[in-house]
């Protein structure tokens, strides 16, 4: 049995998220029946985290195993061509067999996008707002998240994580024109609905609702219900997956 990992974007906006669900479409399901379609037998997909319903991925990893030979880039091109086109594979390889897609992971960087003038070329993918946004202060906030590891403060209600503890590499925005900036997080794992809970708590700072200090006690008070909202999923992606020794 030989392992191995795929490389694969998709435009969420159609599907219930990366997981299968029994009420919807979702993209391991599209993306593990086409594998077990070209390889000829049934072949579970083990993705390296889920997204939510919406929610992009520039770059996503999965693994697969398999005895069956084949060639990675002759499997690749049929995916592509028998796959939907808001999914899109990049790249087969193998890896050792004890490389797991979601343990072996490293971090993983999501941006979460918005602007600040309707722009009909945009609103599929990053969240208008209107509001006077101090960047500089929802900057201070964010650099901020670096100096803890309990985001229970950002972690979904009910939702059945074992520990809510999150090593944060980075957390900043970025201004991407005069009208539009993205905010970007990288950690070694994420809480469910961490970043737009995350993102929405700095648009509170932003606004002028909380201040630094303010952002700060919700992270240490580790409520959810103290927290901002969760922003909408259209314009979040998962940006990319790192491991130690691949590229």
């Amino acid at each position: 049995m030989k392992r191995y990992f795929i490389w694969f974007s998709y435009d969420g906006t159609r599907y219930h998220g990366w997981q299968i669900q029994p009420n919807g479409n979702s993209v391991q399901a599209e993306l593990q029946r086409g594998i077990s379609l070209l390889l000829r037998q049934p072949t579970d997909v083990t993705g390296a985290g889920r997204t939510d319903a919406g929610v992009h991925a520039r770059q996503m990893v999965a693994h697969f195993d398999t005895e069956q030979p084949f060639d990675t880039g002759q499997l690749a091109y049929k995916l592509n061509r028998l796959l939907p086109c808001d999914i899109s594979v990049s790249c087969i390889r193998e890896v050792p067999a004890d490389m797991h897609a979601r343990f072996s992971a490293t971090s993983r960087a999501y941006h979460y996008y918005i602007h600040t003038k309707k722009n009909p070329f945009s609103r599929a993918y990053s969240w208008e707002t209107h509001y006077q946004l101090d960047f500089e202060q929802m900057n201070l906030a964010a650099s901020r998240l670096l100096e803890y590891d309990d985001f229970g403060a950002f972690c979904k209600a009910g939702a059945d994580v074992k520990t809510t503890l999150c090593h944060v590499y980075e957390a900043r925005w970025i201004q991407d024109a005069d009208d539009a900036w993205h905010f970007r997080i990288v950690a070694n794992r994420f809480l469910r609905n961490m970043v737009r809970a995350v993102v929405g708590t700095l648009i509170e700072v932003g606004r002028g609702r909380l201040s630094v200090e303010d952002f700060c006690k919700v992270v240490e008070g580790r409520n959810r219900s103290n927290a901002g909202e969760s922003m909408p999923a259209h314009a979040l992606f998962l940006e990319s997956v790192e491991y130690q020794g691949l590229i």
